[in-house]
């Protein structure tokens, strides 16, 4: 039996308001499961969240 291993997550918290902002960074906040401000989620630490959370970074605060 293969053991598990300890997934990497990430907290990504919205601190910026999507408003003003063009539709593919508010799908982007969606898809990362963000829809209103300062909520908080933890995702799996992969490149796509990664690339995902790049793209808005200017609205989302990252811990871990």
């Amino acid at each position: 039996m293969a053991k598990k291993e300890a997934v990497a997550t990430v907290k990504v918290t919205q601190t910026g308001s999507p408003i003003r902002r063009t539709n593919d960074q508010r799908a982007t906040l969606i898809g990362l499961g963000l829809n209103k401000m300062h909520k908080t989620v933890e995702l799996k630490d992969t490149p796509e969240v990664r690339g995902m959370i790049r793209k808005v970074a200017h609205m989302v605060s990252v811990e871990g």
